[in-house]
């Protein structure tokens, strides 16, 4: 089965984007030259460690994913630590940071899975030796709270990470999931395997044609915007940006976007994509008035690059793998969206 007409049928129920047409009068943006290092793939017989570095997650709760990884092939080691609960917490700072710091110095963990997100991370980044790690890079998988890891890792290493659902994502039954869970939970498989990524999601009336070719960067927003004037901050120039967030009210989006405008992460991009924006609704008699894509289009209106709505990737059962900090084209047209690892 074609891969890519296989997503695009769960995603966008329409039809495979053409390489002409669409295409054909979008302006190019020149793109960096940059390269990050790949952490090597997995292949049969490998061990992903699991550890719970933000928010808690119970043993119990970890099987499902335990059990998948497993049927693909892969060993999973369970990180000490994990189960353990303080308040919201996958037990305290210093555990959790034992816990990843093991993880990242095993030389046979090949990837490490987050368990879940939540909040936590932010807390103890600064306090993880990323020295072996940098020796033997080794795949980082998770989203949401994870995004500091993506971002501290990007930034400070250069070393790409799989932003992906994580094991509280995982369905209790395979057997009854449904076609768009097993496609985004099968996405990690194939990202770790080395398999090349490609997406598609439908056409947008905000959305701005054109194409780009950069390293793709990114994840929560949120988080993107905390970590600035940090030294995890995300080095946005020249790349391709995508955010996704969840549980704001369109005010404290609009906020965020205006400090990735202030901070010139939005003044370079050579693309940019627009996930899912999981929304509070307003608070009644207090309407902020504008939607998700007025408050982005108002942003970047000063700037000539592609932009994409509506991204497959987010909070959100559509929530596919992409490789942060690998090399993508990013392909906007009238018949849609295109993005797809190189």
């Amino acid at each position: 089965m074609n891969r890519k007409r296989f997503i695009s049928s769960l995603v966008t129920a329409g039809a495979a984007l053409s390489t002409t047409g669409a295409w054909a009068n979008t302006p190019e943006v020149p793109h960096t030259n940059t390269h990050h290092k790949i952490p090597p793939y997995l292949q049969a017989g490998d061990t992903i460690g699991i550890v719970s570095p933000s928010g808690y997650m119970s043993l119990a709760d970890l099987m499902p994913a335990v059990q998948l990884i497993q049927n693909w092939g892969f060993k999973v080691q369970i990180g000490d630590n994990t189960g353990k609960k303080d308040f919201i917490y996958g037990g305290t700072d210093e555990e959790r940071v034992a816990d990843l710091q093991q993880m990242l110095d095993n030389p046979e963990i090949k990837a490490i899975m987050c368990a879940r997100g939540g909040y936590g991370l932010v807390r103890i980044i600064d306090r993880l030796n990323f020295k072996q790690f940098k020796k033997n890079p080794k795949w980082i998988i998770g989203f949401s709270d994870i995004t500091a890891l993506h971002c501290h890792i990007n930034r400070n290493f250069g070393i790409v990470t799989l932003h992906s659902k994580m094991c509280n994502s995982f369905p209790d039954d395979w057997a009854k999931a449904d076609a768009v869970q097993i496609a985004t939970i099968q996405s990690i498989r194939q990202a770790l395997m080395g398999e090349n990524m490609d997406y598609s999601s439908p056409a947008v009336a905000q959305n701005r044609p054109g194409t780009a070719e950069a390293i793709l960067v990114g994840g929560n927003l949120s988080l993107v915007t905390t970590l600035s004037g940090t030294p995890s901050d995300l080095d946005t120039d020249g790349k391709i940006l995508f955010v996704e967030d969840t549980h704001e009210y369109l005010y404290n989006i609009d906020r965020m976007f205006w400090n990735l405008k202030q901070t010139g992460k939005l003044s370079q991009l050579a693309g940019l994509v627009i996930g899912g924006f999981q929304l509070k609704p307003d608070i009644e008699s207090e309407e902020f008035g504008r939607t998700i894509y007025e408050i982005v289009t108002e942003k970047v209106k000063d700037y000539n690059y592609p932009v994409c709505f509506d991204f497959p990737v987010g909070h959100q059962k559509n929530n596919f793998a992409l490789k942060c900090g690998a090399r993508h084209i990013l392909k906007v047209g009238t018949d849609g969206c295109m993005l797809k690892s190189l």
